[in-house]
């Protein structure tokens, strides 16, 4: 059997009730959303579990409480003794995989996104940024458009780097305008308007950067106990120093999530089990790969069918 890599969701994937029924039925899953409480001062699983979905959309909901869920489904692969040889997350999902890496204490982890979200919300008010997904042009034309319209005084830049096809830009709201238009005269396919409060992974969240470095700062990072590939690079990090310096740049920089997922391809892994609610990455992988096999667990079923799975791997 090949190599098994645990891939974590990023913002978007959140809806209301995930993770509830685990908590109800499992006292060691509760006791993760209780820690969440605890550390955050106020009742992070109320939000999570009985919404509104419009306060569950916040940023600074939004982040802790994927960490939280995502964390709480990792509990029965832990029980289950399935054990990952190398984790990667989308953006947010990046600090889940530091956690299910042993980088991050859970407790820190769910303080630092929640700061995250908080940073990366002021740093553009008033909705001046934007992002849009675009469809059916290639990397290199794309970076050409936005490039173009940069030059010409109206910021934007590729974020994430998702499949092939399939690229989301961000920016000024006039940027990513001018961009969506000049991608559809270069031979996009489509370009979807995305709903978001900022403009996340672009040269504007420059300002959210320095508020992160004195987080990181306050909690502790130790030394990954699995590679942890890395949004930025899509190489593999496990030191400390490493780890602050490139959550960091992630902040402004795009997510090379085709990359990452290549390279861990490059690496051995055959098996991907993406730990959360939704089944975006297990898309993507599909489509930048298909003939590894991807999972998506965010309940007990869904565990089941992939806990078979490596049963009859093992055999």
């Amino acid at each position: 059997m090949g190599k098994i890599a645990f891939i974590f969701p990023g913002q978007g994937s959140q809806t209301v009730g995930m993770g509830q029924t685990l908590a109800q039925k499992d006292k060691s899953v509760k006791a993760i959303f209780q820690k969440a409480d605890e550390r955050l001062g106020f009742a992070l699983s109320d939000i999570i579990f009985e919404g509104p979905q419009e306060k569950l959309t916040l940023t600074t909901y939004a982040q802790p409480a994927l960490l939280t869920t995502s964390i709480a489904i990792l509990h029965y692969f832990k029980q289950a003794n399935i054990k990952a040889d190398y984790v990667a997350g989308h953006s947010l999902g990046e600090y889940t995989a530091l956690v299910a890496a042993g980088a991050f204490s859970f407790e820190d982890g769910v303080y630092a996104v929640r700061r995250r979200g908080e940073f990366m919300e002021e740093a553009v008010p008033n909705r001046e940024g934007t992002m849009a997904a675009v469809l059916g042009l290639e990397r290199n034309e794309l970076e050409q458009v936005t490039a173009e319209v940069t030059t010409g005084g109206h910021p934007v830049q590729l974020a994430n780097i998702n499949c092939p096809g399939q690229i989301v830009i961000s920016g000024s709201r006039r940027g990513v305008e001018l961009a969506s238009i000049k991608a559809k005269e270069a031979g996009a396919k489509r370009v979807l308007p995305l709903e978001v409060s900022g403009p996340f992974h672009s040269s504007l969240m420059k300002p959210a950067s320095a508020k992160l470095a004195a987080v990181l700062d306050e909690v502790k990072i130790e030394k990954a106990t699995i590679p942890v590939i890395a949004n930025v690079s899509a190489t593999e990090m496990v030191e400390p120093s490493e780890i602050k310096n490139k959550l960091i740049e992630q902040l402004y920089s795009p997510v090379q999530w085709e990359d990452t997922v290549k390279r861990m391809i490059g690496l051995g892994v055959d098996t991907f089990i993406e730990i959360g609610p939704g089944k975006i990455l297990s898309g993507l992988v599909r489509k930048i790969d298909r003939t590894v096999a991807t999972y998506a667990v965010s309940d007990e079923e869904s565990f089941k069918t992939v806990y078979e799975a490596m049963k009859e791997g093992v055999q």
